[in-house]
């Protein structure tokens, strides 16, 4: 009876560790299910994301802007008619009037240039926005699959050790072993499924956040499709620290945004400046029953004297913001390489750590297991032992998964920092 209920045990076991992926994980794709590639991913993302059409909008008004600085002032008409007077009728003493403002030492033209730096600014801050999303997505993606390979782990070793605790519970009930068995798989299932849930709620939530950045449908299920074997390929030493550093600095667009920053603040200066020098009024008026004589026709020009307002304020202003947009540069410029210099050197550590794992691992770990169960049917091993095994086998593939998971976001994370796509995964 005991022989024929450890064979019972040793091919239900057996079956799981056989099956490798033919059980799926809690949420079994449905016809609802979206498969994608990455490239349909980006794809999706660039024609469907709401918060990049929201700061596109900001292009288009920048571009507004520059419409209104090279529009000229309206001149100015004025009419009278005069109500009452004793000497001529009062209908027939009229007056026009007609001025123009003039603009003085460039106005004009700066606010020009300030529009169209304006317009830049606009679109560095769109193609930063698109670089950081974008990242989020390539990280989501590989996190999502990464994931479901570690979830299709558990899947499969609950799924194994619920039908064992079945075994065992109608052993101990027939006594053929102890209740002390039967509680060592319980406590192994229940820590085991309380791993598994925290697993599904991560991917849970970073499936919303993919979703939301291609706007797929809530209750769609996410397949990303992904050649692991593809990564083995990208090496990070393939591209020199002062390339990618090089990289940075010229195709970053914060970095961009902050040297427009500077110069925007430079021609502002210029233009407050400017504002200090009066602009000029020329009109001409004509009075048909003037004080001076009849069909009074005149000229003017008109100006304020900058005897106490000279702009000083503003001219100060400009002065600090030039110098705070410099610092603020230069802290930017400090902080790209820095983040680059860490980013490096843990994409480093990770090819190492992943080139250190042997590509036939998790086959001969496979087959080591399957040894380890007919130890344990020939009973050359105890139950402990057997589940240490169990256990093991479950924890390095887990830990190939995240390994294979951080080679990936490294690179994307250099991709990132770079503002340039050196390692293009699939």
């Amino acid at each position: 009876m005991r022989l024929k209920f450890v064979i019972v045990l040793f091919q239900s076991i057996q079956l799981w560790c056989m099956v490798a992926g033919a059980s799926a994980y809690a949420q079994s794709p449905g016809n609802d299910t979206l498969k994608l590639s990455m490239k349909d991913a980006e794809k999706a993302f660039i024609n469907n994301n709401l918060t990049l059409l929201a700061q596109h909008y900001n292009i288009d008004n920048a571009s507004a802007q520059l419409i209104t600085a090279k529009l000229f002032p309206n001149p100015d008409f004025n009419f009278a008619n005069g109500l009452y007077n004793n000497t001529h009728d009062a209908y027939r003493n009229q007056s026009l009037g007609l001025s123009q403002l003039f603009t003085t030492a460039g106005k004009r033209n700066k606010n020009i240039v300030l529009a169209k730096i304006s317009i830049d600014q606009a679109k560095y801050q769109f193609f930063d926005l698109i670089r950081t999303l974008r990242f989020t997505l390539r990280s989501d993606f590989y996190n999502i699959y990464f994931q479901q390979q570690s979830a299709k782990v558990y899947d499969q070793e609950i799924s194994s050790l619920a039908k064992t605790l079945t075994v065992f519970e109608e052993q101990y009930h027939k006594g053929n072993i102890a209740q002390k068995e039967v509680l060592r798989i319980q406590s192994q299932l229940y820590s085991l499924q309380a791993e598994y849930n925290n697993l599904l709620t991560g991917i849970d939530t970073t499936e919303n956040e993919l979703k939301m950045l291609i706007k797929a449908s809530p209750g769609s299920y996410l397949l990303p499709l992904v050649n692991p074997d593809a990564n083995h390929q990208i090496s990070v030493t393939t591209i020199p620290y002062q390339q990618l550093l090089d990289s940075a600095s010229v195709n970053r667009y914060d970095l961009r945004n902050a040297r427009a920053s500077v110069n925007y603040n430079q021609i502002n200066l210029a233009l407050q400046k400017a504002v200090a020098v009066p602009d000029i009024s020329l009109s001409v008026s004509y009075d048909k029953f003037g004080g001076f004589n009849n069909n009074y026709l005149g000229g003017g020009i008109e100006f304020n004297l900058p005897f106490f307002n000279r702009n000083q304020g503003a001219i100060k202003q400009a002065r600090i913001a030039i110098d705070q947009s410099k610092v603020q540069l230069q802290n930017q410029q400090n902080q790209v390489e820095m983040d680059l210099t860490t980013a490096y050197k843990g994409a480093l550590r990770i090819e190492k750590l992943y080139n250190g794992f042997d590509p036939d691992f998790k086959d001969n770990f496979t087959h080591l297991i399957q040894e380890v169960f007919k130890n344990y049917q020939k009973r050359n091993i105890g139950l402990l032992e057997f589940l240490d095994f169990y256990d093991s086998y479950k924890n390095n593939l887990l830990q190939f998964n995240n390994i294979q998971l951080s080679k990936a976001t490294t690179l994307e994370q250099l991709n990132f920092v770079t503002g340039t796509p050196f390692f293009n995964q699939q």
